[in-house]
């Protein structure tokens, strides 16, 4: 199962088998809640095929934000830190389905027996932070139409097929607006041939259209995976 994952399919075999035999599968359901925002985060979480997990950034308000999006390409928890820190965001499958988990404490152990699982590691460290650095420029800077659009490559990367499983609901959580302007700007891209709509689901009928429609956000962190961890960002 482990091969499912790109980002394990990719760690050097005497890597992977420094800690392969503590791999657990486990089935999470839509919305299971992987820890808690100042949570000790003992566990990392290697979302199989068509699992997405994200973290999120709760306000006072009780509005919340979208930070990082992580699938079959990566990994979330106690991936990069060493020891139990505590957690800045809660952790949260948005998309359910297999994952594979890990104790933090078999990975510290596999990452000081070997330097070069430190500057794998090291890698994808540097690619989250890209992708949540781009965030905050993209949020800042762009309209909901090109974020949104954006959003929707990121889950399309994720997922096996063209039907993503993502409510109304979920993306204004995620993306921080209302249901009505989210329904609005999913009809303009519905209307132009990208998409199509159902209950529950968007279906991606022209990815090439989608992408027009869509930021630079999205390509400048496809590129930037692509330079540290060739054959791991998610395609």
């Amino acid at each position: 199962m482990a091969k499912q994952n790109h980002f394990l399919a990719r760690i050097k075999p005497g890597d992977l088998a420094l800690f392969a035999a503590k791999l657990e599968a486990r089935t999470f359901e839509t919305g299971h809640v992987l820890f808690e925002v100042a949570d000790d985060v003992d566990t990392v979480c290697f979302p199989l095929p068509d699992t997405i997990a994200s973290l999120v950034l709760g306000l006072r308000d009780g509005s919340s934000a979208e930070s990082m999006i992580v699938g079959r390409e990566g990994a979330i928890g106690g991936i990069v830190s060493s020891g139990h820190k505590p957690a800045f965001a809660r952790g949260v499958i948005h998309i359910g389905g297999p994952v594979l988990l890990l104790q933090t404490t078999a990975l510290e152990r596999a990452k000081q027996q070997s330097p070069t699982l430190r500057d794998f590691l090291a890698r994808y460290s540097d690619c989250l932070l890209a992708q949540v650095l781009q965030s905050v420029a993209c949020n800042a800077l762009h309209d909901f139409d090109a974020r949104l659009a954006r959003w929707l490559l990121m889950i399309h990367d994720r997922t096996t097929g063209d039907r993503l499983h993502v409510t109304q609901e979920l993306i204004a959580q995620m993306l921080g607006v209302h249901r009505s302007y989210v329904s609005g700007v999913l009809g303009r891209l519905e209307k132009g041939g990208a998409i199509r709509r159902s209950r529950g689901v968007v279906t991606v009928i022209n990815r090439r259209k989608l992408e027009k429609q869509a930021c630079e956000c999205y390509a400048y962190v496809q590129r930037h995976f692509q330079r540290l961890l060739p054959k791991v960002a998610a395609d």
